[in-house]
Parts: C-alpha cells; sequence; structure tokens
C-alpha cells in the first residue's frame, strides 16, 4: 500500500469539501507534484500567489523526507492546527505545531513540546493515515482531523462542518502552495 501512495499517478477530484459551491480539481503527478487544474483561485488575476515564509523550514523537510512526504504538505496542516505556534494548545487538549494529542504523541515515541518532535510525530501520523486511506489527502486529513475510524464509518470524509471545513482550508492551502511552486519553476 505504501507504494501506490508514493507513486500518486490518477487526478484526484476533491468535490465540494469546503462547502456545496465550491469544488477543486487536484492533480497528483508521477512525481507527486500537486498541482491545481479545477476551482477558483483566491489571488487576483495574474498575480502569482505568494508563498508564505515557512518557520521551522529544516524540521519540515527533514520529517517529509523521512516519512515520503511533501514538506508543503505538512507546513499547510500546521498552518491549518496551530497557525505555526508551537505553543499552540486546543480545547480539546491537542499540544504544537501539528496539535498531537498527548497519548498520540506518547505512541509516536515524540516530546509534543518540542517543535521538531512535534512536526515528526505529526509526520509519521500522517503517513500512517496516506497508507490506511490509499494515498487519499482528503480522507488523510479528514482521519487527522475526526479521526481514522471516523472516516472508515462514514465511507469518506464525515459530515462535520469542522472536519469538511479543515480538510477544503488544508487542500487550498497546499493547492496554493503547489501553484507558487510550479509557476516559479517555470519562470
Amino acid at each position: 500500500m505504501r507504494t501506490s501512495a508514493r507513486t500518486w499517478t490518477a487526478t484526484l477530484a476533491i468535490l465540494a469539501i469546503a462547502s456545496a459551491a465550491r469544488a477543486q480539481v487536484l492533480e497528483i503527478g508521477d512525481d507527486g507534484a500537486v498541482r491545481k487544474i479545477g476551482g477558483g483561485w483566491s489571488a487576483a488575476p495574474g498575480a502569482p500567489p505568494a508563498k508564505p515564509p515557512m518557520p521551522y523550514r529544516a524540521a519540515f523537510e527533514a520529517a517529509a523526507s523521512a516519512n515520503d512526504l511533501d514538506p508543503d504538505f505538512l507546513a499547510a496542516v500546521a498552518r491549518t492546527e496551530s497557525a505555526l505556534d508551537p505553543r499552540a494548545v486546543s480545547p480539546a487538549g491537542a499540544i504544537g505545531l501539528m496539535q498531537l494529542m498527548p497519548a498520540t504523541a506518547r505512541g509516536l515515541g515524540v516530546d509534543p513540546w518540542d517543535p521538531r518532535q512535534n512536526i515528526m510525530g505529526g509526520a509519521r501520523h500522517l503517513r500512517v493515515l496516506l497508507d490506511r486511506f490509499d494515498g487519499r489527502i482528503d480522507l488523510a486529513l479528514a482521519a487527522y482531523n475526526a479521526g481514522a475510524g471516523r472516516v472508515t464509518r462514514y465511507g469518506g470524509v464525515p459530515p462535520f462542518a469542522e472536519t469538511r471545513t479543515y480538510v477544503g482550508r488544508n487542500l487550498d492551502r497546499l493547492a496554493d502552495l503547489a501553484q507558487a511552486k510550479n509557476e516559479g519553476s517555470s519562470q
């Protein structure tokens, strides 16, 4: 299963995740690059989206490399989870950049208060979820937010507004970063 996750070759259609009025289509190439090929962009016409600075870039790159993930994917999740605040604590008790629950952090053998360990733990957890859901980014994100059991129970992204918004926000961030990366490489 991990091999298929590594060689994402199919076009992944994510329809109506954020809301019924918005749809987007992402193409995941043989090289793992994500390109937005459908849906609207939030940037002004003709203006490429600015790639935001990435604090902890080295930690995202190390965790991504160790877990066969894209560092921009990890950064998108961290931005959504914690706004890149290593001291963030959710009302549910999730901790740090990747908002790991204490039990999840213990199971992964990481200190959730250490930014680098938190990023590595979040990356490991996302890798497991991607493998479990056959490389489906939308389902892995939904499982990261709502739990893998709920994704399995509902046979897809659960019908919770918070989870659907979370998945849509992450896919939008990932697509914007991919577009900026693709535009930067074509210039």
